[in-house]
């Protein structure tokens, strides 16, 4: 390891402190703050590439991590911005570069957010909003073909939403998540997510409930923003385990992605109906193909096939990791490890954590009729985090047999210690925050 390392981090880390310190007294999701360190920068926003804006619940990295599998695989230079990070924070800015991007590096996020902090001039923002200011100067700077953009919580107030005329809209499966700033009704949430939506610009959806449909619906007329909804102007099927996609251009047959469970094929289908929605871009086959096939996404049913952690757990056993962390993520991982389950059988464990603000019954009530066992785990660091007590409330509620451990290793331990039929398939499960604790100690960081 170079030496300078450990500094730069520190240096960057020390800023990030820093800035925390001007959060607001109290969260209130306005554009107001970023317009005003925008202009204080000279408006980056209206320097970037062009921009694909995503928002939704559910399923909004696997669709960006699909979208840019496939336009670098067209030979595309692509930025991406996501949030949260799984183990360090240069993870939710890449930058677009001929044959695949790179995460930003510790100098170049450095200089951006002191910019930020100088020009913000210590008045109260929000964390989010000086890392999006800080990631437009990143994206303004460099060149590059396109910039997926993803909301970091809603759409219309979100730190994002400052783009004038995006590529497109993209909106991924909505769910209950976050009531306390979105609202505690479909048709509300819906209302926020949509609020990215712009005049005339295309807007690509995925499968919805009726009350969000009915919301994205008026919402784009009123707007005349050209709507592709999936079931409707585009489909996604699997068959004989492949993908194929089907819409007025035609039908792509393609290989399963690489991302595992029936859901990202959804994700992928959305990510496939966005590119071709779009005019500015004509991607041979050939790259959808290599993109579907070849797309990465951490802590998204992602297997741990190496590692400091697989020594902790039982001989021959299975270590899933997934950050889901909200009823209809836990829905999703559910029907993957039937999935599993179906083509070879074997004892689930399931080691929860969860953040404070979560329903923890309402998700771990997808595994119950999977699992004879969890284990209830904190979230290391982290103030907002759920008890394991309360969690392990949560899990007897339902009528499950619970465990508590006091971290990750001592689960797995305790995993060790049982006798099964079979090795186990474990999952890793109920928050971000979690899985990126998980990566750390398993010594297999995102790249």
């Amino acid at each position: 390891m170079n030496p300078a390392t450990p500094k730069k981090t520190d240096a960057l880390d020390d800023l990030l402190t820093r800035l925390t310190a001007l959060h607001p007294k109290r969260i209130d999701l306005t554009l107001d703050r970023m317009w005003r360190i925008l202009a204080a920068l000279d408006d980056p926003q209206k320097k970037l590439p062009p921009v694909i804006h995503v928002a939704g619940t559910n399923g909004k990295g696997s669709t960006v991590a699909f979208m840019r599998a496939i336009l670098e695989a067209a030979g595309l230079r692509v930025h991406v911005y996501t949030s949260p990070h799984l183990v360090r924070f240069n993870e939710r800015f890449r930058l677009g570069r001929a044959g695949g991007g790179v995460l930003a590096a510790d100098d170049q996020l450095r200089d951006a957010l002191d910019l930020c902090e100088r020009a913000n001039g210590g008045q109260p923002i929000t964390v989010f909003e000086i890392e999006t200011a800080a990631a437009f100067l990143l994206f303004a700077r460099n060149p590059a073909d396109v910039l997926l953009l993803e909301v970091g919580l809603g759409g219309r107030l979100d730190a994002t939403n400052v783009i004038d005329a995006p590529l497109a809209s993209v909106i991924t499966p909505i769910g209950m998540d976050h009531p306390e700033f979105l609202g505690d009704t479909l048709a509300k949430i819906a209302s926020e997510k949509a609020g990215i939506i712009k005049k005339n610009i295309p807007v690509i959806c995925a499968e919805q409930p009726d009350e969000a449909t009915a919301v994205i619906e008026r919402t784009a007329d009123r707007l005349r923003a050209p709507l592709h909804t999936a079931t409707q102007q585009w489909h996604v099927n699997i068959e004989r385990g492949r993908l194929v996609y089907h819409d007025e251009r035609g039908l792509l047959d393609l290989a399963a992605p690489r991302l595992f469970g029936r859901h990202q094929f959804d994700n992928a289908g959305l990510a496939i109906a966005t590119l071709r929605a779009i005019d500015k871009f004509r991607i041979e086959s050939s790259a959808f193909e290599q993109g579907i096939a070849s797309a990465q996404w951490p802590a998204r049913m992602q297997r741990l096939s190496n590692g400091a952690l697989l020594s902790l757990a039982p001989k021959d056993s299975e270590l899933w990791l997934d950050g889901g962390h909200n009823i209809d993520g836990g829905r999703v991982i559910a029907a993957a490890l039937g999935d599993l389950e179906e083509r070879v059988p074997r004892p689930l464990v399931v080691i929860a954590g969860m953040m404070g603000n979560k329903d923890a019954a309402g998700f771990l009530s997808n595994f119950s009729g999977l699992t004879r066992h969890i284990i209830a785990v904190p979230i290391p660091g982290n103030d907002n985090a759920m008890s394991p007590q309360a969690l392990a409330d949560a899990a007897r509620s339902l009528g499950m047999r619970v465990d508590i451990a006091d971290g990750i290793e001592a689960a797995l331990r305790s995993i060790a210690q049982l006798a099964y039929e079979a090795p186990p398939r474990i999952l890793m499960t109920g928050s971000l925050y979690l899985a990126g604790h998980v990566l750390a100690a398993n010594g297999t960081p995102p790249q």
